[in-house]
C-alpha cells in the first residue's frame, strides 16, 4: 500500500450518460492539495457545492450510491470512487457538471485510464491509515448477506456470489494486492443484471441512460419474439437481439471468467471508499451489495472517528478498554475539582451516544455532609455527572471544542431509582434526541451493576466562552 498521499499531475476530464438519470454529464478530475480528500463538486449549481465521498452524506443506496449535501446530490458514485481507490489516490477533485457521472462500458476502467492518463504524483505527506484492531461483521440473515471484516497489512476484498441462474451459479474472486491486481484484473469488470429486472427498471424510469452495451444482461427468462420487439423499442435498438447460447443477452463475451463477482468486489471497494481514509483490513463479503456496504462504512468509519479522538485528546497514550482517561478528559471539559464528575469515556458515537463511568468512593467532599454516618451520593450530582458526560458529547460535535462552553438549560423528568454510595461504579449513558443550531435536548440514564439508578431528559446550549 503507498505510504505517501496522492494525487493527480494535471486535470482530465470525460463525458457521456448516467445510468439512472439518462443525464449528459462531463467529469473532470482534477488535482487536490495535502489532506483534501476525495470531494464532487457540482460545477452546474450556483456557487459550485462541494459534496465530500463520506458516508455520513450518503442518501441512497438504491442500484447505486447517491451523495448529497445540503440537497445537492451526486448519484452513482461507486465506480468512480473505486477507480480513485484502486490507484491509492487521496486527494482528488471530482468536478460534474450534471448530477450523475456517466455510466461508460458499465466499468471502472474507463475512469482508471483517464486517471492514469492525468498521471499519479505523491505528495509531500504521509498517509493516514485505519488499522482494524479487531473483527467486525455485519450480518442480514433474511437476505443471507454476510461481511466480516478481519486485522490485515493491507486492504483484501474476498468476495462470493450464488444465484440459481446457470449463467451466473456460484463464483468467487480474492483480491490480494491492490497496486498489483486492480488495473487489469478488476477495473475491466462490468455490471451486471438480470434480463426481468431491465424490462423492469427501464419501464419504471430507473435506467433512464441504462443500455445493452453498459451492462452484462444475464438471461433469466425466455427471449421470444415480442420481448426481442419490446426491447428493441425501450432501448432503440438497430441491431439484433439474441438470447445467447452462453446465457448471456447477445452471447456477449465475458472478460473474466467470473466478471460478476469481481465487480461485486470493485463495488465494495469503492463503497468503502466513503470510510474516508484507506483501511488495512481484509473484507470478506458474501452476496453484499451497496446497502450492505454502506452499513460496513459507517461501522469502520465510526471506529475511525474514535480513534481520531482518542489521538486527539489522549495525553497517556493509547488507552486499554476505553477511549479518554481522566487526564484526557480535562482536555476538553472546564471543571475541576471538587466539581469534575466523570473519570473515564468508555466510548463514543460522535453526534450520538457517549458512555462514561464515575467512581464513587468515601473520600469524595460532599459525603461529609450527605449524610454523617450514613452516605449516599446527592441525587442532583448524579444529574452533574450525567449532565458533563452529555456536555463531553455537545462540545465534541461542535467546531473549537476548546472555545465553547456547555449552558444546560432545563432538566424534564428527572428520576431516582437506587440511592449510590461509596464504592459504587456509576455507568452513564447520554445520547442526542435532538441537536439544531448549538441547541440539544439529550436523554441520560445511570447505572451500577447493570440496574438503573436515574435518568433524566437535559436540554443545553453551547456558547462561547
Amino acid at each position: 500500500m503507498n505510504e505517501k498521499q496522492r494525487t493527480i499531475a494535471h486535470p482530465v476530464s470525460l463525458d457521456g450518460v448516467g445510468l439512472h438519470t439518462g443525464c449528459r454529464s462531463k467529469v473532470t478530475f482534477k488535482p487536490a492539495p495535502v489532506d483534501y480528500g476525495i470531494v464532487f463538486v457540482r460545477s452546474d449549481i450556483e456557487g459550485s457545492p462541494e459534496i465530500p465521498a463520506l458516508v455520513d452524506n450518503v442518501v441512497g443506496i438504491n442500484r447505486g450510491t447517491t451523495l448529497a449535501v445540503d440537497g445537492n446530490e451526486v448519484y452513482t458514485v461507486e465506480h468512480v470512487l473505486a477507480a480513485v481507490a484502486g490507484l491509492e489516490i487521496d486527494n482528488i477533485i471530482c468536478e460534474l457538471n450534471n448530477i450523475e457521472p456517466p455510466v461508460l462500458d458499465g466499468s471502472a476502467k474507463p475512469y482508471v485510464d483517464k486517471l492514469l492518463e492525468a498521471g499519479l504524483v505523491d505528495q509531500d505527506a504521509d498517509r493516514r491509515f485505519f488499522i482494524l484492531d479487531e473483527p467486525l461483521a455485519y450480518s442480514e440473515p433474511d437476505r443471507k448477506v454476510d461481511i466480516v471484516v478481519t486485522p490485515a497489512d493491507d486492504i483484501r476484498i474476498t468476495f462470493l456470489i450464488d444465484y440459481p441462474n446457470p449463467a451466473l451459479g456460484t463464483q468467487y474472486t480474492s483480491l490480494v494486492k491492490l497496486s498489483d491486481e486492480f488495473v487489469d484484473e478488476f477495473a475491466p469488470a462490468r455490471t451486471f443484471c438480470f434480463l426481468s429486472e431491465v424490462e423492469m427498471l427501464k419501464s419504471q424510469g430507473i435506467i433512464k441512460g441504462g443500455s445493452l452495451d453498459a451492462a452484462i444482461v444475464i438471461v433469466d427468462k425466455e427471449v421470444d419474439a415480442a420481448l426481442i420487439a419490446k426491447l428493441t423499442e425501450m432501448f432503440d435498438l438497430k441491431e439484433d437481439i439474441t438470447a445467447g447460447d452462453n446465457g448471456i443477452l447477445n452471447n456477449k463475451e465475458l472478460r473474466f471468467y467470473n466478471e460478476p463477482v469481481r465487480h461485486k468486489a470493485v463495488d465494495l471497494l469503492g463503497d468503502m471508499t466513503l470510510i474516508g481514509v484507506p483501511v488495512k483490513a481484509h473484507f470478506l463479503a458474501a452476496r453484499s451489495g451497496h446497502a450492505a456496504n454502506v452499513a460496513v462504512a459507517k461501522k469502520i468509519r465510526a471506529l475511525y472517528e474514535k480513534q481520531l479522538l482518542s489521538e486527539k485528546y489522549s495525553v497517556n497514550g493509547k488507552n486499554k478498554g476505553y477511549l479518554l482517561d481522566i487526564t484526557s478528559i480535562m482536555e476538553l471539559l472546564p471543571h475541576r475539582y471538587p466539581f469534575l464528575l466523570i473519570d473515564r469515556i468508555i466510548d463514543l458515537e460522535p453526534e450520538k451516544k457517549v458512555v462514561a463511568i464515575k467512581n464513587v468512593t468515601i473520600n469524595e467532599p460532599f459525603f461529609q455532609g450527605h449524610f454523617p454516618g450514613h452516605p449516599i451520593m446527592p441525587g442532583v450530582l448524579i444529574v452533574e455527572a450525567m449532565a458533563q458526560a452529555g456536555g463531553f458529547l455537545m462540545l465534541n460535535a461542535v467546531g473549537n471544542p476548546g472555545e465553547k462552553v456547555v449552558y444546560f438549560m432545563g432538566i424534564d423528568g428527572a428520576r431516582f431509582r437506587k440511592p449510590v454510595i461509596p464504592g459504587d461504579q456509576i455507568r452513564f449513558e447520554v445520547e442526542f434526541v435532538t441537536f439544531r443550531r448549538n441547541t440539544c435536548k439529550i436523554a441520560g440514564k445511570a447505572y451500577v451493576d447493570g440496574k438503573l439508578v436515574t435518568e433524566a431528559t437535559m436540554m443545553a446550549t453551547v456558547v462561547d466562552k
